[in-house]
Protein backbone atom coordinates (compact mmCIF):
# COMPACT_ATOMS: atom_id res chain seq x y z
CA UNK A 1 0.00 0.00 0.00
CA UNK A 2 1.54 3.12 -1.02
CA UNK A 3 -0.07 5.28 2.13
CA UNK A 4 -0.01 5.07 5.57
CA UNK A 5 -2.94 3.70 7.25
CA UNK A 6 -3.75 5.61 10.13
CA UNK A 7 -5.84 3.96 12.85
CA UNK A 8 -7.72 6.58 15.64
CA UNK A 9 -9.99 6.52 17.98
CA UNK A 10 -13.02 8.49 16.97
CA UNK A 11 -14.22 12.13 18.30
CA UNK A 12 -17.23 13.91 18.34
CA UNK A 13 -15.95 15.43 15.62
CA UNK A 14 -15.94 12.45 13.74
CA UNK A 15 -19.67 11.40 14.13
CA UNK A 16 -20.92 13.33 10.62
CA UNK A 17 -18.40 11.32 8.82
CA UNK A 18 -19.09 8.20 10.79
CA UNK A 19 -22.98 8.30 10.25
CA UNK A 20 -22.47 8.51 6.71
CA UNK A 21 -19.90 5.52 6.92
CA UNK A 22 -22.86 3.60 8.66
CA UNK A 23 -25.45 4.02 5.80
CA UNK A 24 -22.38 3.30 3.13
CA UNK A 25 -22.52 -0.18 5.17
CA UNK A 26 -26.40 -0.03 5.38
CA UNK A 27 -26.45 0.44 1.57
CA UNK A 28 -23.61 -2.38 1.17
CA UNK A 29 -25.99 -5.03 3.36
CA UNK A 30 -28.80 -4.05 1.16
CA UNK A 31 -30.37 -2.37 4.62
CA UNK A 32 -30.67 1.43 3.80
CA UNK A 33 -33.89 0.94 4.74
CA UNK A 34 -33.08 0.14 8.34
CA UNK A 35 -30.99 3.04 9.19
CA UNK A 36 -33.38 5.25 11.50
CA UNK A 37 -30.72 7.14 13.60
CA UNK A 38 -29.00 10.37 13.23
CA UNK A 39 -25.46 12.04 13.79
CA UNK A 40 -27.02 13.72 16.59
CA UNK A 41 -28.17 10.22 18.31
CA UNK A 42 -24.74 8.63 17.14
CA UNK A 43 -23.16 11.02 18.81
CA UNK A 44 -24.80 11.75 22.41
CA UNK A 45 -24.58 7.57 22.50
CA UNK A 46 -20.74 7.80 21.37
CA UNK A 47 -19.48 10.61 23.43
CA UNK A 48 -22.52 11.61 25.54
CA UNK A 49 -22.56 11.61 29.99
CA UNK A 50 -23.05 7.45 29.52
CA UNK A 51 -21.23 6.01 26.32
CA UNK A 52 -22.49 3.14 24.99
CA UNK A 53 -20.27 2.38 22.36
CA UNK A 54 -16.88 3.59 20.79
CA UNK A 55 -15.38 3.48 17.23
CA UNK A 56 -11.90 3.71 15.95
CA UNK A 57 -11.67 5.12 12.49
CA UNK A 58 -9.04 4.16 9.63
CA UNK A 59 -7.92 7.04 7.62
CA UNK A 60 -5.52 6.97 4.24
CA UNK A 61 -4.70 10.46 3.29
CA UNK A 62 -6.56 12.57 5.77
CA UNK A 63 -9.82 10.70 4.08
CA UNK A 64 -11.58 8.21 6.56
CA UNK A 65 -12.14 5.19 4.38
CA UNK A 66 -13.03 2.59 7.28
CA UNK A 67 -14.58 2.01 11.08
CA UNK A 68 -15.46 -0.25 13.88
CA UNK A 69 -17.61 0.32 16.56
CA UNK A 70 -17.28 -2.01 19.32
CA UNK A 71 -18.58 -2.20 23.05
CA UNK A 72 -17.93 -4.33 26.25
CA UNK A 73 -20.21 -7.17 27.07
CA UNK A 74 -19.63 -9.76 29.70
CA UNK A 75 -18.67 -13.30 30.05
CA UNK A 76 -20.34 -15.01 33.03
CA UNK A 77 -18.21 -18.54 31.99
CA UNK A 78 -15.18 -16.88 31.66
CA UNK A 79 -16.11 -14.40 34.46
CA UNK A 80 -14.29 -11.77 31.89
CA UNK A 81 -15.13 -8.41 30.10
CA UNK A 82 -15.24 -9.52 26.39
CA UNK A 83 -15.04 -6.60 23.12
CA UNK A 84 -18.68 -7.66 20.99
CA UNK A 85 -17.45 -5.83 17.48
CA UNK A 86 -20.46 -4.47 16.27
CA UNK A 87 -19.82 -3.03 12.59
CA UNK A 88 -17.10 -3.12 10.62
CA UNK A 89 -16.50 -1.50 7.16
CA UNK A 90 -14.00 -0.15 4.77
CA UNK A 91 -15.05 1.44 1.70
CA UNK A 92 -14.89 -0.78 -1.15
CA UNK A 93 -12.22 1.44 -3.34
CA UNK A 94 -10.07 0.61 -0.19
CA UNK A 95 -10.39 -2.93 0.49
CA UNK A 96 -7.87 -5.20 -0.39
CA UNK A 97 -5.07 -2.95 1.27
CA UNK A 98 -5.18 -4.50 4.95
CA UNK A 99 -7.48 -2.10 6.59
CA UNK A 100 -10.21 -4.29 7.88
CA UNK A 101 -7.57 -6.92 9.03
CA UNK A 102 -5.71 -3.81 11.00
CA UNK A 103 -9.06 -2.71 12.46
CA UNK A 104 -9.12 -6.05 14.29
CA UNK A 105 -5.99 -6.69 15.16
CA UNK A 106 -5.98 -3.05 17.00
CA UNK A 107 -9.48 -4.87 18.85
CA UNK A 108 -7.54 -7.85 19.66
CA UNK A 109 -4.57 -5.56 21.11
CA UNK A 110 -7.10 -3.83 22.77
CA UNK A 111 -8.99 -7.03 24.18
CA UNK A 112 -5.91 -8.10 25.49
CA UNK A 113 -5.09 -4.41 27.02
CA UNK A 114 -8.14 -4.36 28.65
CA UNK A 115 -8.03 -8.14 30.02
CA UNK A 116 -11.08 -9.55 28.13
CA UNK A 117 -11.54 -12.93 27.30
CA UNK A 118 -12.72 -12.75 23.77
CA UNK A 119 -13.43 -10.89 20.75
CA UNK A 120 -16.51 -11.52 19.12
CA UNK A 121 -18.65 -10.55 16.02
CA UNK A 122 -21.33 -11.20 13.66
CA UNK A 123 -21.48 -11.69 9.87
CA UNK A 124 -24.35 -12.18 7.70
CA UNK A 125 -24.76 -15.68 6.16
CA UNK A 126 -24.48 -14.27 2.59
CA UNK A 127 -21.29 -12.94 2.93
CA UNK A 128 -19.16 -15.16 1.63
CA UNK A 129 -16.38 -12.67 1.59
CA UNK A 130 -16.18 -11.43 4.67
CA UNK A 131 -16.56 -15.41 6.07
CA UNK A 132 -13.68 -16.23 4.14
CA UNK A 133 -11.72 -13.40 5.46
CA UNK A 134 -12.73 -13.56 9.53
CA UNK A 135 -11.79 -17.68 9.22
CA UNK A 136 -8.72 -16.61 7.19
CA UNK A 137 -7.76 -14.30 10.56
CA UNK A 138 -8.71 -17.64 12.53
CA UNK A 139 -12.05 -16.93 13.73
CA UNK A 140 -14.82 -19.74 14.30
CA UNK A 141 -17.70 -19.10 13.04
CA UNK A 142 -19.89 -21.06 15.42
CA UNK A 143 -22.83 -22.63 13.65
CA UNK A 144 -24.66 -23.22 16.97
CA UNK A 145 -25.49 -19.88 18.01
CA UNK A 146 -28.24 -17.71 16.45
CA UNK A 147 -29.11 -14.40 17.46
CA UNK A 148 -32.29 -13.52 19.11
CA UNK A 149 -34.05 -9.72 18.93
CA UNK A 150 -36.73 -7.94 19.77
CA UNK A 151 -37.30 -4.52 18.02
CA UNK A 152 -39.83 -2.00 17.64
CA UNK A 153 -43.29 -2.79 18.63
CA UNK A 154 -42.20 -6.00 20.01
CA UNK A 155 -39.89 -4.61 22.55
CA UNK A 156 -42.36 -2.12 23.91
CA UNK A 157 -45.10 -4.71 24.49
CA UNK A 158 -42.38 -6.86 26.26
CA UNK A 159 -41.14 -3.92 28.38
CA UNK A 160 -45.17 -3.95 29.31
CA UNK A 161 -45.21 -7.61 30.02
CA UNK A 162 -46.06 -9.45 33.38
CA UNK A 163 -43.27 -11.74 34.82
Amino acid sequence: MSSEVILRPAVLADAPVLFDLIKALAEYEKLSHAVTGSVEDLAKHLFGSRPFAEAILAEVDGLVVGWAMFFHNYSTFLTKPGIYLEDLFVLPEFRGRGIGKSLIVYLAQLAVERDCGRLEWTVLDWNEPAIGFYKRMGADVLPDWRICRVTGESLAGLALAVP
